[in-house]
C-alpha cells in the first residue's frame, strides 16, 4: 500500500556520517531556525522598548500631577491659615451675606 522508493530518502552512510544533501538540508533548516528566532527576538525587544516609553511617559504625568496636588495643599494650607485669623473670618461672613451692626 504505502511503497517508498529506495532514492526518496537517502540513508546515512554506516559510519554515521551525513550525505551532502542531507548536510545541505540541515544546515537550511539550522539557518531558518535561527533567523526565526533572531526575529522572534528583535520582535520581543520591541515590544519591550514601547512598554518602557509608556511606562516612562505615565511615570512624567503621575508626577506632574503629584507636584500640582502638593501645590494646592500648600495653597490650601494657606488660605485656611487666612480663614482662621478674625480678618479672614470677618471677610468669609461678609461674602456669605453676613453684615456688620454695631
Amino acid at each position: 500500500m504505502f511503497q517508498r522508493e529506495e532514492s526518496q530518502y537517502p540513508k546515512a552512510r554506516k559510519s554515521g556520517r551525513y550525505t551532502r544533501e542531507q548536510a545541505k538540508k540541515i544546515a537550511v533548516a539550522a539557518t531558518a531556525s535561527c533567523v526565526l528566532l533572531v526575529l522572534f527576538l528583535v520582535i520581543v525587544l520591541i515590544i519591550q522598548f514601547v512598554k518602557v516609553g509608556v511606562a516612562n511617559a505615565e511615570r512624567r504625568k503621575l508626577e506632574q500631577e503629584s507636584e500640582r496636588l502638593e501645590q494646592l495643599i500648600k495653597d490650601g494650607d494657606k488660605t485656611l491659615q487666612y480663614y482662621q485669623t478674625e480678618d479672614g473670618l470677618y471677610r468669609l461672613a461678609f461674602k456669605h451675606g453676613w453684615s456688620s451692626k454695631h
